[in-house]
């Protein structure tokens, strides 16, 4: 009998960590709409405090970090969050969904491609 109530405990308060991360990831998607990103901001550090046991939430937190950074307008710090999801997370949708980011960054110019380094012989 003690074991059982300990197993609906601990499932219990499970149960209630996953509602508390999915109310701050739906605040956070209600924020971006209205255009609150500092809201935005705020739910995601909460989603990402109650979401240490579930990692597989955390390239949308960062793919939803990103376009908050690009309606910033701080674009750079976006497309750094973007190649953050694509190396850490390749094989999630959000990194197809960061690489079209980028690409849509870099034809806006407002993330330049990287080109190769120019080679110049030394003149002596």
């Amino acid at each position: 009998m003690r074991f059982m109530l300990i197993a609906a405990l601990a499932l219990s308060a499970t149960g209630c960590v996953r509602f508390a991360m999915n109310h701050h990831l739906n605040n956070a998607y209600s924020a971006y709409d209205r255009g609150n990103c500092e809201q935005v901001m705020l739910e995601l550090s909460k989603v990402e405090r109650d979401s240490r046991a579930r990692p597989y939430v955390w390239p949308e937190v960062s793919m939803m970090r990103g376009q908050c950074l690009e309606r910033q307008k701080m674009f750079i710090d976006a497309a750094q969050t973007y190649q953050f999801i694509i190396a850490t997370y390749p094989q999630s949708e959000y990194a197809y969904r960061a690489r079209a980011r980028l690409e849509t960054l870099q034809s806006l110019g407002h993330y330049p491609t990287r080109s190769a380094a120019v080679v110049r012989p030394t003149r002596f």
